[in-house]
């Protein structure tokens, strides 16, 4: 298991954890949340070691090996398949001891490594290496291409790939959605909710986090405060507790209150003075609770422009595209102000596409276009902070577009975003990426806008951020279209789907969990298609080659199959051990991930549960190992 002891990291005179304890089990999914600043990306360069703390322990088993996601992509000249395979570290070990002995001609080495290739599955790799690049929305060819062909965004994916390509006990991923889009973020969520080890996640993607871990791990005061449960549950429980912090500080300062009039009447009187010094004293050592703070730090609208057209934009008959490749056909679409719409659709159908079209940055290839007379874009790009002057504070990006605008307006405008004081003058060339989408968003308010184009808004945003924007869209009165792969902000903002998909734009009957649905299909229908094509390619030799006694047939199939029965025998048998194994293994993390068993009362029940875990964990690798070899043996029986 992990454990962090009275651990304190300091920055400056800043503390970002102070005397802070925790405690993550073997198999635990955990999220860990906080304000952006608060400290989380320090706890994981704690736990990769990078970092040491400056007070108190760390103990990570030694045997556990730790893959983690990057954040930047270092100069390279290597495929992207090559990129992921390179997370691999052992599989690519091998690969050069086995060159090595090669060179040398040591016969019993090579056999040696052979063997050690077929233990990690190695003769697989490139294909599960090539699944992570499907999954993660990578396109046919994008494999063989150079890293160094692909945007930022792209090579944050090939981070994601090669971490999750990696062997691991702990998986560390800091805003792993952060460059997804919807369809990648989905298949994501299902791919860790198969993972078998230990995971550590840093999102503000509260869909996300619900529908993975069930633990929360929250970043307050310099403290690790730890909650059973998902995200949706952290919330119900922090909610109850600040409301009983509330009731507990209200009491205190009654007796505060008392304490303090009592000293202050009788502290000049003889006969009271001991009874005073003992208030004086109990006033010292009381505990002082600080009043729970609800409240988000921003309190921003969207004021909409005071006059609308109807429609503000029309397109008919449209066909987006560039110039020889037309990516959407007869595209009829008329933006109100009563428009809410979320774009689904999966990756390379067309949504940028789209997305530039209305926003004006992609002409129409054929159609109509028409804006009406008090159409007022606010467009929020995916690539939204790359525009913006490094070297300008945040007051000065307001002032370009309002010269005449008072300090004071500016001031309090961006007081409500959370750039306060001096911080609205500084250069934003070291604000954090949250800080930098914040004021993107923040520019668009001042513009007062009456048709917001969002592609990905939430990206750097942190869960108090999130929300505020999900109210602010609420409470505006124009037209929103938004792209995003967060679910729960679509699912409060929007009321109709448009679907992008196969050249067309059209209307999605359903919700999110319906597209989740779809995508599905679109998957399970591609898959069945690619195994009919090779079924045909097979079967395409001639009919009279292939022609076969078939009583001989039948008789070779009888013989065979009461020769292979002690091993399919065996196989069923290792089958149901392995299931009955793994039932038992789920229980003792469900046991385990109830915050009571760490309580003092259940510290043996606790204890007999992590050394059965521990047992049985061993009993499912040796009969996983068992299984593989029976079904080898087998299948080359079979041949």
């Amino acid at each position: 298991m992990i454990q962090l002891q009275n651990i304190s990291v300091q920055r400056g005179p800043k503390f970002l954890l102070d005397s802070a304890e925790l405690t993550i089990y073997p198999g635990q999914k955990v999220g860990l949340i906080g304000a952006n600043g608060c400290g989380k990306s320090t706890l994981f360069q704690l736990l990769l070691g990078s970092l040491h703390s400056d007070t108190g322990t760390l103990d990570i088993p030694k045997n556990w090996r730790i893959a983690h996601m990057a954040q930047e992509v270092g100069h390279t000249a290597r495929t992207a398949l090559d990129y992921v395979l390179d997370g691999d570290s052992e599989l690519r070990r091998l690969e050069q001891e086995i060159a090595a002995a090669n060179n040398r001609g040591d016969g019993d080495k090579l056999a040696h490594l052979y063997g050690e290739m077929e233990n990690i599955h190695a003769y697989t790799a490139p294909s599960r290496a090539q699944q992570l690049l499907n999954g993660l929305g990578f396109a046919n060819g994008d494999d063989q291409r150079l890293v160094t062909d692909f945007s930022g965004g792209w090579r944050i994916r090939l981070n994601l790939a090669q971490a999750l390509m990696c062997p691991s006990d702990l998986l560390l991923l800091d805003e792993p959605t952060n460059h997804l889009d919807l369809d990648a973020t989905l298949w994501l969520e299902e791919w860790l909710k198969r993972y078998a080890g230990t995971l550590i996640i840093i999102s503000h993607d509260r869909d996300f986090l619900d529908n993975i871990v069930g633990r929360i791990v929250s970043i307050e005061q310099q403290k690790l405060e730890s909650y059973s449960g998902n995200y949706s549950s952290y919330e119900r429980q922090r909610a109850e507790k600040l409301a009983q912090q509330q009731v507990t500080y209200e009491k205190q300062q009654a007796r505060i209150a008392h304490v303090e009039n009592y000293i202050r009447r009788f502290r000049a009187q003889a006969t009271k003075a001991r009874q005073a010094q003992s208030r004086i004293k109990e006033l010292e050592r009381m505990e002082k609770i600080a009043p729970a703070h609800i409240d988000s730090p921003f309190t921003f609208t969207f004021e909409c422009y005071d006059k609308m057209s109807v429609p503000l934009v029309h397109i008919a008959r449209g066909e987006i595209g560039y110039p020889g490749k037309s990516v959407l056909q007869n595209v009829e679409l008329a933006i109100r102000a009563e428009t809410r719409i979320g774009l689904l659709g999966p990756n390379g159908a067309g949504k940028s596409s789209l997305v530039k079209t209305l926003a004006g940055s992609l002409p129409l290839l054929a159609g109509d276009r028409t804006n009406g007379e008090h159409f007022k874009l606010g467009y929020f790009a995916q690539h939204q902070l790359e525009s913006l002057d490094m070297n300008a504070s945040a007051a000065l990006h307001v002032q370009r577009l309002s010269p005449g605008a008072r300090e004071q307006e500016i001031r309090d405008f961006l007081g409500s975003f959370d750039f306060h004081g001096d911080r609205a003058f500084e250069p934003i060339t070291h604000f954090s990426g949250g800080e930098k989408a914040r004021l993107a968003l923040a520019l668009i308010a001042w513009e007062k806008p009456n048709v917001l184009l969002l592609d990905e808004p939430t990206n750097h945003l942190d869960l108090e951020m999130r929300h505020a924007l999900t109210m602010a869209l609420q409470e505006f009165e124009g037209a929103v279209i938004v792209v995003s792969h967060d679910r729960h902000l679509l699912r409060n903002t929007v009321n109709e789907f448009l679907l992008v998909a196969d050249g067309k734009v059209d209307e999605f009957d359903g919700d999110l969990e319906d597209y989740y649905k779809w995508l599905l299909q679109q998957r399970q229908a591609a898959a069945t298609q690619e195994k009919q094509t090779a079924g045909l390619e097979k079967n395409a030799t001639s009919e009279a080659d292939n022609k076969v006694d078939k009583k001989t047939q039948r008789q070779q199939s009888a013989a065979q199959r009461a020769q292979l029965k002690p091993l399919t025998n065996k196989l069923k048998s290792l089958e149901t051990q392995m299931e009955k194994l793994q039932t038992r293994l789920a229980d003792i993390e469900n046991q385990l991930g109830d915050s009571d068993i760490y309580d003092e009362k259940n510290k043996n029940k606790l204890r007999d549960l992590l050394a059965e875990q521990s047992k049985l964990q061993v009993q499912l690798e040796t009969t996983e190992e068992d299984w593989l070899l029976v079904s080898e043996e087998l299948e080359a029986a079979s041949q």
